[in-house]
């Protein structure tokens, strides 16, 4: 934990609400996901969803009292959260995005929950270490997966993107973790092989056919972050050359698993009473039709 004030505070035993910030936001499953856990570990804990703009952030925050416990923080908001965070775990602080606050007393407790959820999510798949892999994407999301690759020990990691200038910060995170990264385009030509790709661009993003197949017969295994528009157009090219793909659903799953382990424990590491219940039930909530 990187610590931006002194000592932390004591949650107040009446602290039981929650939400998920974002905009959008009707379309997240966070609230199911919560709720479900909640059921099955007793916490008299209520979650919602707010929808939340970097504009409105700062008030919204201001306005809480001390009956929020915390916040679960989506897109566009991670950046808003981490300035706002008066400490920040180490994945937040490599990564620049904060997708929990914890609402302490002292200070809001910022992490990185995105990290884990992808390291456990490839880990239910027996991807557990990669010398070398490909993420495909530079937004915020990469960031996560770059931390990611770099517990499951890549050395080595090419970035696709658009625009190369995008490239620069990942590229200056890789210097900061041992990994070594290579800029490429969606045009070039891909010869080298990876065992594991990351997709981390917007569901809706259009890829070529040729360039998605080209990356999916040199890819490995791909995680597409994406769980809400599937599939996309790289899961399609996996699909067309018979490799093998997973939506973000696994990802979401863990990460907020690893959420509540920081709402009730503080942080992200202390397992939870019955929490292999929990995981389980929250895992057949995804397998149900998405609700609003």
């Amino acid at each position: 934990m990187v610590s931006r004030h002194r000592g932390l505070g004591v949650l107040s035993p009446s602290a039981s609400r929650l939400e998920v910030w974002g905009d959008p936001i009707a379309h997240s499953r966070s609230p199911q996901l919560h709720a479900a856990a909640y059921e099955v570990l007793g916490f008299d804990w209520t979650y919602g969803r707010r929808q939340v703009n970097e504009a409105t952030f700062g008030s919204e925050l201001a306005g809480l009292d001390d009956i929020w416990r915390g916040l679960s923080l989506t897109m566009p908001l991670k950046g808003v959260a981490f300035a706002a965070a008066s400490s920040l775990d180490r994945r937040a602080e490599l990564t620049g995005a904060v997708n929990t606050l914890l609402l302490d007393p002292a200070g809001a407790r910022g992490f990185n929950t995105d990290v884990g959820g992808i390291v456990r999510s490839l880990a239910d798949d027996g991807v557990t270490h990669v010398p070398r892999a490909r993420i495909v994407g530079a937004g915020a999301t990469a960031t996560s997966a770059m931390v990611a690759l770099s517990e499951l020990g890549a050395r080595d990691v090419d970035v696709v993107a658009r625009r190369p200038e995008a490239v620069v910060p990942l590229a200056a995170l890789g210097d900061r973790i041992g990994i070594t990264v290579t800029t490429m385009s969606f045009a070039a030509s891909v010869h080298d092989q990876v065992p594991l790709t990351i997709a981390t661009l917007p569901g809706d993003a259009p890829v070529p056919d040729a360039a998605a197949d080209a990356l999916a017969r040199s890819g490995g295994f791909l995680l597409d972050v994406v769980y809400g528009h599937w599939p996309t157009a790289l899961s399609a090219g996996w699909e067309r050359v018979g490799g093998t793909a997973r939506s973000g659903l696994g990802m979401l799953l863990h990460q907020a698993l690893l959420q509540i382990r920081i709402f009730q424990h503080g942080d992200a590491d202390t397992p939870l009473d019955r929490e292999t219940e929990a995981l389980e039930t929250m895992r057949r909530v995804l397998e149900e039709p998405a609700t609003a």
